[in-house]
């Protein structure tokens, strides 16, 4: 199991995320209290030790902008929150450099309330079930026992140390935490450090 630490916008949460080795580091660009811009990105980005692979998460953003954090090596995968559609994604991988093989990778979220639908199919690498775009918020987790995802996928919404374990019995591809492992809305050390070595132990 994997896990992903998002809403990284400060040197000391680079510095957190490069001690614990998480699998993912998030670099939020939709708005957010977490935004970062793209030359902050740039910098936190060549800040990570390697083997993090960085995420860009965005909400309807415009593809040729997504194309050039991607080209420059800012990041790795996109998590796409908004609207995107099939033919969104498709053209987001042409412009990344045409095939699944070199093209960037994608994670395409479906909302909770989603999940009473079949699970769309996607050209996209992972699903993420989440409660809303950043909200911090867990959901009925229990409606995932009967479903199966045709592709990998991870889970986001309200992980924390009190309710990590449990979300790890649901045998996600990953677990994506953002305000989990943060006090008062900062990156918190210790979180860090607790959560990703719960995943990595495990």
């Amino acid at each position: 199991m994997r896990i992903k630490i998002c809403g990284l916008f400060r040197d000391e949460d680079i510095d957190y995320v490069n001690e614990a080795r998480p699998d993912y580091a998030g670099f939020v660009f939709a708005e957010s209290k977490r935004q970062v811009s793209a030359p902050l990105a740039q910098y936190l980005r060549f800040r990570l030790v390697d083997g993090i692979v960085p995420v860009g998460v965005f909400i309807n953003a415009p593809i040729a902008e997504i194309a050039a954090l991607y080209h420059n090596g800012v990041i790795s995968v996109a998590q796409l929150h908004g609207g995107e559609d099939e033919s969104y994604i498709s053209a987001l991988k042409i412009k990344c450099g045409g095939n699944n093989h070199t093209s960037i990778k994608v994670i395409k979220v479906i909302k909770n309330d989603e999940l009473k639908n079949k699970i769309p199919a996607t050209a996209a690498e992972h699903y993420l079930v989440d409660s809303g775009a950043g909200s911090g918020k867990t959901f009925n987790w229990r409606q995932l026992n009967s479903i199966k995802f045709p592709k990998p996928w991870f889970l986001a919404g309200g992980v924390d140390l009190k309710n990590i374990k449990q979300a790890m019995e649901l045998n996600p591809f990953a677990i994506d935490i953002s305000s989990g492992a943060e006090t008062d809305g900062i990156k918190d050390r210790e979180k860090i450090l607790q959560l990703v070595t719960i995943i990595k132990e495990t």
